[in-house]
């Protein structure tokens, strides 16, 4: 099928705070979508034979890449040990870990004696499980405080509602009935006792934490969320005395505490919403250590309260605001604190003893990360953590905190071969329209030229405060293997240089994500490390937001452009409260339904909107039948848009992954063949792209 399927025109005309916008392909959002993310077979039929189609053509046009496909997904699983196991965590008597038998694509969850790895009980094998499936997750999955217990939460359509099932670890059986409608966040009572729980409305939003007696059916509600644009969790403080749950937007939270050895006591407030003030905590011996940004503590800072009186009158500054030092989260300790501070895209830790010293974690190379990795025990003095890089594979560290001295635990292995020697990584800098600079982070092989003939993959982000670190990714190096540049655009909107990187690619500032992103992608090229459409781009979720803009902004700069599970119909999503993430996403973009400055602000880049006659570049739009994050018609009406308009003959390609959801697929091998896609697609992009220049 190398004709492009014509999706019908059914116009609809929408009348919003006095503005009249078209849309000709609204249809293709089916009335009962809430149903298909629970079933995706009842989807219409009409909308299944268009997305189909779409996908037929996909598969057509990029036949001629399908042994590079096979090539580049071969090359990505020889990357990967197929019997791994990750350092086991301590707990009491007992080393929980997960491991992948060889050929496994989904983990096991296990555990041993202390000393007798080789006693093994399996929790949990999720590889068995999902080949029951065409796509099977599991969120959660963890054992209770007096080590009887395993639950997980699981999820077989990709829609992200998830059923809670707790397990007799002994008897290998179910305890009680499972829980149905869960987000998947979940936490056990000290006593082991009850679960707290977390349930989805029919709009899959969270709203409503309930306490489950284990065993039973009986469900008590602990709190209710009545605020829409809130969403809640709840769990164990790493102490074991209190049950935290959190309820909050991008820019307001909320916190109520039920007390650890009462779990049947109603829950209280630690300090009300106050818009604009964020605080989380973390139970630090007899008080709380409070994560905030009260005060205009923009970048956060730490302050303490009793536990016994944890409100807002009694916090005091324990680690005071650093403008520039962005304080990302922390744990705690009976004997130390450790939080994480970005500055300028790198990370660092911080371990404060009791007594009040302090001493730092931290590298010297140019792109690296820092993060913690996870742990059990609260009364103890090693702190469990990975450093990696772009160059670097990941290596898990034990840490004593009192002597700083620290033991390897394991190094990630890449089984075909990875001599970090072979790869060079530079952290550039790009200027961009009002003269804020925005970091770069390159990665490519010695030898690669840099006198603008190098293809490159540009990626980015920029929403939500969400940084895109300079991780080890084994994917990247069969394009740079290639002699392929890999870049990431550390946009506005994202978090990299600070609270404030993300306020300013926020709201009003919207546009600076975008126009950053062109400012990295000339960067790169005055500094020779590609030219001007050799570029491909690459962005997710609300990635894919500026994928759409920045394909209408400048399409002449990049060869082409995949947009994964793209939220590119920002304006008519921003406008519909019934879908999931409407409400608490207008703190991020505008509430166009009640602001004329937001709806006239999102019309303008809405990627959908903005589509014009123009030489688009080749675009792969990939998206999910079931994601109930971005729906599947937002690529499906973009595409079908595009290709209305085009001035260029490039080919513009849509692909609906018809069982799976945002995530895509679950299994770790079935995941190299779409990425193995995207980079075919982006070596077809660039070499049709020469091809054309020369005919």
């Amino acid at each position: 099928m190398t004709t492009p399927p014509v999706a019908r025109t059914d116009p609809q005309t929408i009348t919003q705070l006095g503005r009249v916008r078209i849309d000709e392909y609204g249809w293709m959002k089916d009335e009962n979508w809430q149903a298909v993310l629970r079933d995706p077979s009842v989807l219409r039929a009409d909308i299944a034979a268009h997305l189909r189609a779409e996908n037929a053509y996909t598969a057509a046009i990029l036949a001629p890449t399908e042994s590079l496909q096979a090539t580049i997904a071969a090359e990505m699983k020889a990357r990967i040990r197929e019997d791994d196991t990750y350092p086991a965590l301590p707990h009491g008597p007992w080393r929980y870990y997960m491991r992948y038998a060889a050929g496994a694509q989904h983990p096991i969850h296990a555990r041993h004696p202390e000393g007798r790895p080789e006693a093994e009980t399996i929790l949990l094998d999720v590889d068995r499980m999902a080949k029951e499936h065409e796509y099977f997750a599991v969120a959660t999955a963890t054992h209770s405080p007096d080590h009887l217990l395993f639950a997980h939460a699981e999820d077989n359509q990709g829609s992200e509602v998830y059923r809670v099932v707790i397990s007799d670890i002994a008897r290998g059986t179910p305890v009680g009935p499972a829980i149905e409608n869960c987000s998947g966040n979940f936490a056990f009572s000290s006593d082991a006792r009850h679960l707290f729980w977390t349930w989805r409305d029919a709009h899959g939003r969270p709203t409503k934490i309930f306490r489950r007696r284990i065993g039973t059916d009986e469900d008590v509600l602990v709190y209710e969320e009545t605020d829409p644009g809130f969403f809640i969790g709840v769990e164990a403080s790493r102490s074991g005395r209190w049950i935290v749950i959190s309820a909050s937007n991008q820019d307001t939270s909320e916190s109520w505490l039920i007390p650890g050895g009462n779990p049947e006591a109603a829950a209280a407030c630690v300090e009300p919403r106050r818009t604009g003030v964020l605080y989380s905590l973390s139970h630090w011996g007899d008080r709380f250590a409070i994560l905030t940004n009260t005060d205009g503590a923009v970048d956060f800072k730490l302050m303490e309260a009793p536990d016994t009186t944890p409100g807002r009158a009694h916090w005091r500054d324990l680690v005071p605001h650093l403008p520039g030092r962005y304080i990302t989260d922390c744990m705690a300790f009976s004997g130390h604190l450790v939080w994480r501070e970005r500055r300028d895209a790198n990370t660092a830790l911080v371990v404060r003893r009791v007594d009040g010293t302090e001493h730092v974690l931290s590298s010297d190379e140019d792109a690296y990360v820092l993060s913690f990795s996870g742990s059990f025990e609260y009364d103890t003095r090693e702190l469990r953590y990975v450093y990696q890089s772009p160059t670097t594979p990941r290596q898990w560290y034990a840490y004593d905190m009192d002597s700083r001295t620290r033991h390897l635990l394991k190094t990630q292995e890449v089984p075909s071969g990875h001599d970090p020697r072979d790869y060079r990584c530079w952290r550039l800098t790009a200027t961009a329209l009002d003269g804020t600079q925005v970091p770069i982070t390159v990665l490519g092989r010695h030898g690669t030229p840099i006198d603008g003939s190098a293809p490159l993959l540009l990626y980015g982000y920029g929403s939500y405060g969400h940084a895109i670190e300079p991780t080890f990714s084994t994917g990247v190096f069969s394009l740079v293997d290639r002699g392929w540049f890999y870049a990431i655009a550390h946009v506005r909107g994202g978090s990299e240089k600070g609270w404030n990187w993300f306020l300013g690619g926020r709201g009003r500032n919207k546009p600076n994500s975008f126009t950053d992103f062109i400012a990295c992608a000339e960067h790169l090229i005055a500094d020779g490390f590609t030219g001007a459409g050799r570029i491909v781009t690459d962005g997710r979720s609300a990635g894919g937001m500026v994928m759409g803009a920045i394909a209408n902004m400048r399409p002449d700069l990049f060869a082409g452009i995949v947009a994964v599970v793209p939220f590119v119909d920002e304006l008519n999503t921003m406008s519909d409260t019934s879908l999931p993430l409407t409400p608490p996403e207008w703190p991020e973009w505008g509430n166009p339904l009640e602001d004329e400055a937001a709806y006239d602000l999102i019309a303008s880049y809405a990627a959908y909107e903005q589509v014009a006659p123009r030489p688009y570049p080749a675009i792969l739009a990939i998206g999910g039948l079931s994601d109930p994050r971005v729906t599947y018609w937002e690529p499906a009406k973009w595409i079908a848009r595009l290709r209305a308009h085009t001035t260029s003959s490039r080919p513009l390609l849509l692909r609906i992954n018809m069982e799976a959801g945002h995530g895509g697929a679950s299994g770790r091998f079935d995941a190299l063949k779409e990425a193995a896609l995207i980079q075919a697609f982006a070596i077809w992009a660039v070499d049709t792209t020469d091809h054309t220049r020369t005919e």
